[in-house]
């Protein structure tokens, strides 16, 4: 994989042309429903590094691909994304951001927040041309919907006894019935354009301390406060446990102290007309994204399952699909 990968870089950079693999450090494949590499030169070249995408086989995605491309291509446009140096449907090679995602507990400053909101803003201020007029959750459901049925179902033989009694269970959550209990949550009020995958692993801060957004492969229109309940969805997360699965959903430690931050410094960039209008849209706001909490586990559950067949991170999907669809049953 890796000198196909360097020899499309090095088609793009002539800087690159002449050196060999070993002038180059590789980072490990990262990613939940697609996978990305960092490609690192050691000598003095332009540009001196480059993140490449995988888009090919991509089955499980939320927009067909000219939209996905060019809701991209537009956020590279306004600085949200990263610059786009090559893009067609098996891959994208994009510029490299100089520094590193957050770390959950980071989520928890209010400097962070504040960036974090900025950038948010920013974002649901854009309406890309062509994106389908209905709500992320309805196109979860229909995509990732039966991708789930089909590894629940034809694929269950592939995994251990235990965890087939799991995938039974989890037969219920491509059932319509689960998709109507999503929407008695949304909240009223239109649709927004929205990232809809926003976490710490999402979210990078730069060398020179600004905040970028990554990944937005789930990018289309939502209720704009998901993006911010689902920024705490992966803080609950206890990993290297010794014992099976190796991994628990703990209770929340974010509340409204780290909503309200974050909804504050959002509304810091809107216009209003009284101080009481910006309170009431503050305490909207906030209720809408407690109510939306809830959906981070419905969504992880269903966009895992896909990958209980062909995983990319060492993680067993199937109890983490199980786990995080009980804990959306226990709550509605």
């Amino acid at each position: 994989m890796i000198p196909s990968i360097l020899a499309q870089c090095q088609a793009l950079f002539p800087d690159w042309a002449t050196l060999s693999q070993a002038d180059f450090d590789f980072d490990d494949p990262k990613g939940f429903s697609s996978f990305t590499m960092g490609i690192r030169a050691k000598g003095n070249v332009t540009p001196p590094a480059a993140l490449y995408r995988r888009l090919e086989g991509k089955e499980n995605a939320i927009l067909d691909f000219e939209t996905e491309k060019a809701v991209f291509l537009l956020l590279g446009e306004h600085k949200i994304a990263a610059h786009c140096h090559y893009y067609d449907e098996t891959c994208r090679i994009e510029q490299f951001y100089q520094g590193r995602t957050l770390r959950a507990t980071e989520l928890f400053e209010p400097d962070v927040l504040g960036k974090i909101a900025g950038e948010l803003y920013r974002f649901h201020q854009l309406t890309p041309p062509g994106l389908p007029q209905v709500s992320f959750w309805d196109l979860l459901f229909e995509k990732w919907g039966a991708l789930a049925r089909l590894v629940l179902t034809e694929q269950i033989d592939r995994f251990p006894p235990n965890e087939q009694e799991m995938a039974e269970e989890l037969r219920q959550i491509y059932d319509p019935a689960t998709l109507e209990k999503v929407r008695q949550i949304l909240p009223d009020g239109p649709l927004t354009f929205c990232h809809n995958d926003t976490y710490h692993g999402n979210i990078m801060q730069l060398d020179s301390g600004e905040i970028k957004l990554l990944d937005f492969e789930f990018s289309c229109l939502n209720h704009k406060t998901y993006d911010f309940s689902n920024l705490f969805a992966e803080t609950v997360m206890r990993h290297s446990l010794p014992d099976y699965p190796h991994f628990r959903i703990a209770e929340p430690e974010f509340g409204d102290r780290e909503f309200g931050i974050l909804i504050n410094a959002y509304l810091d960039h809107a216009p209003f007309a009284t101080p009481a209008d910006r309170e009431q849209e503050f305490q909207q706001l906030l209720a809408d994204t407690k109510r939306m909490v809830v959906l981070s586990h419905f969504k992880y559950a269903l966009a895992a399952l896909p990958l209980a067949v062909e995983p990319i991170q060492k993680i067993r999907f199937i109890p983490y699909a199980h786990q995080r669809f009980q804990h959306f049953l226990q709550a509605v």
